[in-house]
């Protein structure tokens, strides 16, 4: 891969540190104690195969994957069993299948922890280490998690978002998936922080099928019951991946913030409607944890419980730097105006 750089963020967000150390393997690669030539097989459960944020996860790993392979001479593959739509019983049935057929080792985010619990633990039981990104399952014995602290990611969104309201409004937190963890506790990050600020009313939390279509119905459905709304709290970014907001929403009127910045939402930051997206280099997902994976059953080293992914701060300042990132972790769907811009 080619090296990431790192962007130059406002006060408060950063790109981790180990950003750069994920990318291009070193050229002198250590003896694993594992055996040369051996398959090593992953699988790899996210929430939904049509959530664009999730298929580049997918694409992180599968470049783990192949990267590692020619490092330490083993064959990786990621056995992706993410279902359509979310639902975490059907992921507890791909993990059972997938443990049942031999694979190595699990990755998932957890549509709903209660309902994978158990075949988490039953997998780890078999001798099957299971990895959760994204979305955690802190009850079980999953070995390692990598991603955002959800709680800090909702506050910084709100806080973000009271910048755009200059102290005062009335705002809709749009929520995703109700059983989903790591989106609770990012409501809950986002209603702490509002409560800071008087003169900002929470009009509801509103929650959706995570299908970028289904998102953007529910705000318009909420714009037409709210008329007053003049803030979004988008604690992921789902509506943001289709072109309906860009003309529903007008920006003199409304701001949105959202988590993510993948190329489709760009639009929506160059328009003034999300002045600014807190991106979770969604890519690393996969990467990162692969990394993590083989460190654990190949090289038999100590992988730590939580490994934090920290958000990037999008906004139009930044926009031809973070487009650039996007293009260099391999998408191709980056409008050319805007690697362009400096």
């Amino acid at each position: 891969m080619r090296k990431v750089a790192l962007l130059t963020l406002a006060a408060g967000f950063v790109v981790s540190a180990f950003l750069a150390g994920c990318q291009k393997p070193a050229t002198q690669a250590p003896q694993g104690p594992g055996e040369p030539g051996k398959a090593i097989r992953i699988a790899m459960i996210a929430k939904s195969s049509t959530n664009p944020v999730f298929l580049s996860a997918r694409t992180g790993a599968e470049a783990a994957a192949k990267a590692l392979s020619k490092k330490y001479n083993i064959d990786i593959r990621i056995d992706w069993r993410t279902p359509p739509t979310e639902d975490g019983q059907v992921q507890a049935q791909r993990m059972a299948q997938a443990v049942n057929e031999g694979d190595d080792a699990v990755l998932i985010s957890c549509s709903d922890a209660s309902k994978v619990i158990g075949t988490i633990n039953d997998a780890v039981k078999r001798g099957v280490p299971v990895m959760t990104f994204d979305s955690d399952a802190p009850g079980s014995k999953r070995f390692a998690f990598y991603g955002v602290d959800d709680l800090k990611t909702g506050e910084l969104v709100m806080g973000e978002l009271v910048k755009q309201l200059k102290g005062k409004g009335s705002v809709a937190i749009l929520a995703g998936n109700q059983n989903a963890p790591n989106l609770r506790k990012r409501v809950e990050g986002v209603k702490k922080e509002a409560a800071k600020y008087p003169q900002v009313k929470i009009i509801g939390t509103f929650y959706h099928i995570e299908t970028p279509q289904d998102a953007a119905a529910e705000v318009v459905r909420v714009m037409n019951a709210y008329p007053e709304i003049n803030g979004w709290a988008m604690v992921g970014g789902w509506p943001l991946f289709t072109t309906t907001l860009l003309t529903d929403l007008n920006p003199a009127k409304v701001k949105v913030v959202a988590v993510d910045a993948l190329p489709a939402e760009l639009p929506y930051v160059e328009k003034g409607i999300a002045p600014v997206l807190l991106a979770q280099p969604t890519y690393l997902w996969g990467y990162v944890s692969v990394e993590k994976i083989i460190d654990k059953i190949y090289l038999k080293q100590n992988v730590p419980e939580i490994n934090p992914m920290l958000l990037v701060r999008v906004d139009k300042q930044s926009l031809g730097k973070w487009a650039r990132q996007l293009k260099d972790w391999g998408f191709t769907d980056v409008p050319e105006k805007y690697l362009k811009m400096k």
